[in-house]
This record gives structure tokens, C-alpha cells and sequence, in this order.
């Protein structure tokens, strides 16, 4: 086993460089004859069954309007093909630019929603507002997953992980350790 004993202070606003809980997404979203593609670096899940996902999305950002009228997203998952326009989006308004038009990207209808689908990402969630009780105090939304539709190769794509100032991780090597678990965690 490494030997971790040795630890040097580490600037709290920098945590989240080991804390960041999953993968970066595109939230889609659309209100009336408006639409919107976001980055988001932090989301959570909240429970299985219902599926439930909490995420931040703040207040100042151009799809926080969006979601909050219609009640509704898409929490798309891109795979690193789709890098650099991951790190466009998130670095461009929705209020001055189409975004799926802008960075080429196919929006295709949703079964549950109506947000758009992102074509490209490997898989869509699609999310109704579930709870909004801290919206208004922290922009964190509560999402119930009504629908998800997942490409089915590769199992594990190679996903986007953002560690902070400009740098990303690289979803790695799996390790399959189900031979260890009880037959009703599985």
C-alpha cells in the first residue's frame, strides 16, 4: 500500500480539484422558442428509485431562466470527442448565441421533455423538476430522470472530469471488483 502520510495545507477553494463528483455534462434545455445548451461540472445523485439528481445551475448563467420556467432539462453526457466544444459552450452565453447552431450540434426531440437531445453525447437523461425548495437560496435544483436513453458501445466511454483551472481528467482504467459484493447489492 502507498504510504499517504505525508500531507501539505492545500487551498480550500481548490477542493473540489479531488471532490468533483462526476463526469462533465451539457444540460439542454428550452422554454417556449428559446433553447440552450450549458456546461456543468457539478451534479449529484440524490437516490435510485425514483432517480434523482441535484445540480447547481446559477442564477446569473443563461439557462437558469429556462429550466426554471419550464420545470424541465437534459443532462446529455459527452464523451472526450466532444472536448473542445464541451469547454466552448461553457466559456459562451445562450444569450447571445444559439449554442447547438453555433457549435454544430443536432438536436433531436425528447420522448418526456422538451428540451432537445444533443445527438452527439452518448447518452440523455432527461430530467423534470422534482423539488425547488433551494433554488432561491443556493440555485440548486432537485431533477426526477423520467426518461434516459444510453448508446450501448462502448459500456464505459471515456467521459470528461474537471479538476479546476482549465484542467480535465480522463475517465481511467476500470477495476471489476463485483466477485466482493453481496448478491442483493448488486
Amino acid at each position: 500500500m502507498a504510504n499517504t502520510t505525508h500531507k501539505e495545507t492545500f487551498p480550500v477553494e481548490k477542493v473540489r480539484r479531488y471532490l468533483e463528483p462526476g463526469p462533465i455534462v451539457l444540460v439542454s434545455s428550452a422554454w417556449q422558442d428559446e433553447r440552450n445548451v450549458m456546461t456543468m461540472g457539478w451534479h449529484t445523485v440524490m437516490a435510485f428509485s425514483p432517480s434523482l439528481l441535484g445540480c447547481v445551475i446559477a442564477s446569473g448563467n443563461h439557462s437558469h431562466d429556462l429550466v426554471r420556467r419550464s420545470g424541465e432539462c437534459i443532462i446529455n453526457l459527452p464523451t472526450t470527442q466532444l472536448t473542445d466544444t464541451v469547454i466552448g459552450i461553457g466559456n459562451t452565453s445562450g444569450a447571445s448565441v444559439d449554442k447547438f447552431e453555433h457549435f454544430g450540434l443536432t438536436a433531436e426531440p425528447a420522448e418526456q421533455v422538451s428540451a432537445p437531445r444533443i445527438r452527439e453525447c452518448h447518452a440523455h437523461f432527461e430530467c423534470r423538476l422534482i423539488d425547488d425548495s433551494l433554488v432561491d437560496r443556493y440555485d440548486f435544483f432537485i431533477w426526477e430522470v423520467v426518461a434516459a436513453q444510453v448508446a450501448p458501445t462502448p459500456v464505459h466511454p471515456p467521459t470528461l472530469h474537471y479538476t479546476g483551472d482549465g484542467v480535465f481528467m480522463v475517465a481511467g482504467e476500470m477495476i471489476d471488483r463485483r466477485h466482493q459484493f453481496l448478491p442483493q447489492m448488486l
